[in-house]
């Protein structure tokens, strides 16, 4: 009886939901707190079950589960939340992948870091990319691997007991206390992960991080058909074939706007293509500079999830460090390539450097035939001998419209592997896909990322491919129209507020074709003691933002995107994209992102009386 309350309210939910639960990639920040991710939203959901309420606007009313559908969203709360129900769990004791390994990796790095056995069960036969040698030599995490008949067999363990079982519906099964860990697998749907007693509580907030970092949850329409499965308790089809035609078509379309000939790879966000690049790394690096330490150059101010997802690899790793990169503001990247790489020749370490051009979020550029030279410069050992050539990760997002690897260009006879996040331009924010490709000098390279983003089972999904396919040709013209109003915002601040401080490329970059259409914004503060100015400065970060966001309410949001097809995004990278950067060196100012469709006379009025008010 309360089992078919449960489904039959999901069922009415799953027919008036707001659109934008299967359509969104980025969420409200202004109606969202991070340390109440996917609880706050589902805690008032259950008001509403409670309640039986499941009209549209009620639904449209709950509070952002999270900012991004990267690390959940509601449909993927409500499935977790179903699922829960059934087996008589917390629901936050169960998690949904999009990817099938993933959950199985989850659970081994966090027992590797905590020196605890783990024996993988499994009934049938394993995902084909399922690859236990590589999990073992590459990743670092050992497990025993066992085909058992049936599951009333399976004894105690000393560590962790996972069971993998591949399954067509979304149901019930009977939780075996021997068994600390359910892996569901439903084909391109992607899997669900239980975790059974109260003794793996502590793995939630691990597995949740994993998740977060190194691959995406269930997308929002697999969670749609999985939750359609649950509630008719039909068979649902685990299989999705990609349409070639999509796949050749954003392959070409990435080798067109890159200007390059070799393979490009897609992966379901930039994060699980920066893991797949950095596990094909390790993986070049053990197999031709055996023994050698790997050092990981990373800025300490970057983009969030690539500085902590770098720090989680080397955690995991005894041969493999992070390394900082100072590159904004009184720092030159350039210089600072050049010192990184001059102490690593001298350890005779293999050196892998990741760095956003422009750097996020103060939008700078290096010189780039300066950074040719550094990054081609031989460098010697302390023995004498020639030092390894850096590879140069380059995160294009804010430029992915810029020819580095193409013949002839800048970056064409360096080792250079370019990835960019396709929620932003490629797909203007209607998916979470990211992708890489390389130059010339890269190609066997690409083909160990490639082997690592098929272990991981982090490809795009169809509709991903679909939906790049379809924005991708027109993705060069939209970053024009977005800088042509990003430019005109800029100017206009410079003029009624000449006090802020705006990091933007200046005219002379952007007509060598570095056109992003995001800026930030310092804004000038007061007070006596640094404390109080900067306490100040914050205040006004959330006013302006808040009055933005309430007078132009059908165009600004408070979110974390940016290449978004219509509106203007305004955040503050502090406390949004790094999250998880280390107190001293976030970022407490406004990052405001521009799209080639806006009423940019109503935003320039509204930041006027901004102005006047301060």
């Amino acid at each position: 009886m309360k089992e078919n309350k449960m489904l039959n309210y999901i069922k009415d939910v799953l027919e008036n939901m707001p659109s934008d639960w299967l359509h969104l990639t980025t969420h409200r920040l202004d109606i969202y707190n991070e340390e109440l991710a996917k609880t706050q939203f589902l805690d008032q959901f259950e008001n509403l079950f409670n309640d039986h309420n499941s009209t549209t606007s009620a639904l449209s009313k709950l509070p952002t589960a999270y900012d991004y559908i990267r690390l959940g969203h509601p449909l993927s709360s409500i499935l977790e939340w179903g699922i829960a129900n059934l087996h008589e769990l917390d629901a936050e004791e169960v998690i949904s992948f999009q990817s099938q390994t993933v959950p199985v990796l989850a659970i081994l790095r966090k027992n590797l870091l905590n020196n605890k056995k783990t024996q993988i069960l499994y009934t049938h036969q394993l995902p084909d990319f399922f690859d236990a040698e590589v999990i073992k030599r590459v990743y670092g995490y050992q497990f025993e691997l066992k085909k058992i008949d049936k599951t009333s067999d399976i004894a105690t363990f000393d560590g962790s007991t996972v069971l993998i079982s591949e399954n067509d519906k979304v149901s019930n099964i009977d939780l075996n206390s021997n068994i600390d860990f359910y892996i569901n697998l439903y084909g391109d749907l992607g899997s669900v992960l239980l975790i059974n007693g109260k003794q793996n509580e502590s793995y939630i907030s691990a597995i949740q991080h994993v998740r977060r970092r190194e691959t995406i949850s269930m997308t929002p329409e697999n969670c749609y058909t999985a939750l359609k499965s649950l509630v008719a308790h039909s068979s649902v089809e685990t299989k999705k074939n990609i349409a070639e035609a999509n796949k050749t078509s954003v392959k070409g379309s990435i080798n067109s706007i890159t200007g390059t000939t070799t393979k490009a790879l897609v992966a379901s966000s930039g994060l699980s293509m920066q893991y797949a690049i950095m596990m094909g790394l390790v993986d070049d690096a053990l197999e031709n500079h055996k023994g050698k330490e790997i050092k990981f150059i990373v800025p300490p101010n970057c983009y969030g999830g690539t500085n902590d997802q770098a720090r989680r690899v080397a955690a995991c790793l005894d041969n493999v460090e992070v390394v900082d990169l100072p590159v904004d503001g009184d720092n030159d990247m350039v210089k600072s390539i050049d010192t990184v790489l001059t102490q690593i020749a001298q350890e005779d370490a293999v050196p892998y450097i990741i760095a956003e051009i422009p750097t996020n979020p103060r939008v700078e550029v290096p010189e780039l035939q300066k950074l040719k030279e550094v990054l081609s410069t031989e460098r010697k050992t302390a023995t004498g001998e020639t030092a390894i050539d850096p590879v140069f990760i380059l995160d294009q997002t804010f430029c992915p419209n810029y020819q580095f690897l193409g013949k002839g260009k800048i970056l064409s006879t360096v080792r250079t592997i370019s990835y960019v996040s396709g929620s932003k331009f490629p797909s203007g924010g209607k998916c979470t896909a990211g992708y890489c490709v390389g130059n010339k000098n890269t190609e066997a390279l690409i083909e160990k990322v490639g082997k690592h983003l098929e272990l991981c089972d982090n490809e795009a999904t169809a509709l991903q491919y679909k939906i790049l396919a379809k924005q991708m040709p027109s993705m060069n013209q939209r970053i024009k129209d977005a800088y042509k109003n990003t430019r005109e915002f800029v100017t206009f601040i410079h003029k009624v507020l000449p006090e802020a401080k705006i990091n933007f490329v200046s005219d002379k970059l952007a007509s060598q074709g570095f056109t992003p259409s995001v800026f930030s914004l310092d804004l000038p503060t007061k007070g006596e003691t640094a404390e109080e100015k900067e306490a100040y400065k914050r205040k006004l970060n959330l006013k302006l933002i808040n009055l933005m966001i309430t007078e132009i309410s059908t165009e600004s949001k408070f979110c974390v995107s940016y290449g978004q097809l219509k509106g203007c995004y305004w955040t503050v990278p502090a406390t949004s994209t790094q999250g998880t950067t280390k107190e001293g060196d976030k970022d407490y100012i406004v990052r405001v992102s521009v799209s080639g469709n806006l009423d940019l006379e109503l935003h320039m009025k509204v930041f006027l009386d901004f102005v006047e008010s301060i």
